[in-house]
C-alpha cells in the first residue's frame, strides 16, 4: 500500500467572535479538511485550523514540504513519516504536521477496522469532562456558568480569568462560593503573571482547594517555574506551548518545573508525539492532561489518546459554550453524568458532514 495523494479542502467556518483572556477568536475562518489517499482506496482525514487562525496560512508549506515526503510511502509507516515531517518544523507549522499525522492514524484505523484508541492500546473507555470558560465579564458571570454546568451533571470547571491577580482571585473565590466543595475547580491563567504575582494567586487558590494551577508564567520561564513549584503545594501544570514540543519535555521533568505535562495533537504535531509525551510523563508517575484541539476532529483525536493512556483524568471542553464544534454530523457530547466516552467506529470514528463541506468549499488545494 502506498500514498498517492495529499490534498486540503478549504471550506468556510463562520465563528461568532469570542475571547479567552488576551486571546481573541472568531470571524470568517477557513477550516481545512486534510485528506491522505492510498492506492488501496483507503483514506484518512483530519481538520486543520482553529478559531484563532484558519487553515490558509498552513496549507502552502504543507503541500510544498510535506506532500513530497508522503507520496509513494506506506501510510502505515507513521513513525518514520512523523520523524521526517518533524525535521520540516522550521518551515511547516506543527498544526499542519499534526493534521497529517492524525489523517494517517485515521487511515490506519480504517484499514484495521478499529478505533485509533484500540490501535494504541485502550486504557479506559470513559472520562469526566470539564467545562473550560471563555473570558466572562465579572466574577458573577463565572459563578453562574459554573453553577449551570454543575446542574447538568458536570463535575469540573476551569477558569480562564482576566489576567489581573486581584481580579482573578476574586473570580476564583466567587466560583468556589457558588458551587461549594462538590465541584473540581482549575485555574488557567494563560501566562499572565510575573513570578511574584504567580505566588500570590497560587496561594490564594490553594486556600480555595483548586485542583490545579495552569500556565501562570510564560512557557519559557523554567527557572521561575522551578521556584514557584517549591513555594506552592497545588499541582502546577504547563508545557502546553513549551519550546521544542516532545523534545523539550525532558528538561521540564528533569528540572522538576511542573507537576503535570500538557499537550494536544495540534500544538504537539499529532497523535504520535502526544502519546510519547504521555508515556514520558507516566514513566515518572506524572499526569499528562490533554489540552483541547481547536476543532472538532482534533478534539476527537485527543479523545482517542485520552482513552489510550493511563495518566489523563479529564477531557477539556473549550470553550464551554461549544463554539469550536463544527464540521461533523455528530460531535462529542457530555452526558448527564459529566462523562465522555471512547469512540467505537474505525479510525477517528466520527462522521464528517460532507454536504456541509461541499456547500461551503472555497478551494481544493493539491
Amino acid at each position: 500500500m502506498k500514498i498517492t495523494a495529499l490534498e486540503v479542502t478549504l471550506f468556510k467556518w463562520p465563528v461568532e467572535p469570542w475571547s479567552a483572556g488576551a486571546m481573541t477568536f472568531g470571524g470568517d475562518i477557513q477550516l481545512g479538511l486534510v485528506t491522505v489517499r492510498a492506492d488501496s482506496g483507503a483514506e484518512g482525514h483530519a481538520f486543520l485550523g482553529g478559531p484563532s487562525q484558519g487553515a490558509g496560512p498552513h496549507v502552502g508549506p504543507l503541500l510544498d514540504r510535506i506532500k513530497p515526503l508522503l507520496v509513494g510511502r506506506n501510510p502505515l509507516d507513521r513513525g518514520a513519516i512523523w520523524k521526517a515531517m518533524w525535521f520540516q518544523k522550521r518551515t511547516v507549522s506543527l498544526r499542519a504536521i499534526g493534521a497529517v499525522d492524525v489523517a494517517l492514524w485515521d487511515l490506519a484505523g480504517q484499514v484495521a477496522g478499529l478505533p485509533i484508541h484500540r490501535l494504541l492500546g485502550t486504557c479506559q473507555t470513559e472520562v469526566p469532562a470539564y467545562a473550560s470558560s471563555a473570558w466572562l465579564r465579572d466574577p458573577a458571570a463565572y459563578a453562574e456558568e459554573a453553577k449551570h454546568f454543575h446542574s447538568l451533571g458536570w463535575r469540573s470547571y476551569k477558569i480562564h480569568p482576566h489576567g489581573d491577580p486581584q481580579a482573578d482571585i476574586a473570580i476564583c473565590r466567587a466560583v468556589r462560593e457558588a458551587v461549594g466543595e462538590e465541584m473540581v475547580l482549575m485555574l488557567d491563567s494563560m501566562w499572565s503573571y510575573c513570578y511574584e504575582e504567580s505566588v500570590r494567586v497560587g496561594r490564594a487558590i490553594e486556600d480555595l482547594d483548586f485542583f490545579w494551577y495552569e500556565d501562570p508564567l510564560p512557557e519559557e520561564a523554567i527557572y521561575n517555574y522551578v521556584k514557584l513549584r517549591q513555594k506552592l503545594d497545588i499541582p502546577i501544570i504547563c508545557t502546553e506551548f513549551a519550546p521544542g514540543g516532545l523534545y523539550g519535555m525532558a528538561q521540564w521533568v528533569e528540572q522538576r518545573a511542573t507537576d503535570m505535562l500538557r499537550g494536544d495533537v495540534a500544538v504537539c504535531g499529532g497523535i504520535t508525539p502526544l502519546v510519547r509525551i504521555a508515556h514520558l510523563a507516566d514513566a515518572f508517575g506524572m499526569k499528562c492532561e490533554i489540552h483541547h484541539g481547536g476543532n472538532s476532529l482534533n478534539n476527537v483525536a485527543n479523545l482517542h489518546v485520552t482513552m489510550a493512556i493511563p495518566n489523563c483524568d479529564y477531557y477539556e471542553v473549550f470553550p464551554a459554550n461549544g463554539a469550536n464544534k463544527y464540521g461533523l454530523v455528530e460531535d462529542i457530547e457530555v452526558d448527564e453524568h459529566g462523562l465522555v466516552y471512547a469512540p467505537e467506529g474505525p479510525g477517528l470514528g466520527y462522521q464528517i458532514d460532507w454536504p456541509l463541506v461541499k456547500e461551503n468549499t472555497i478551494e481544493v488545494m493539491r
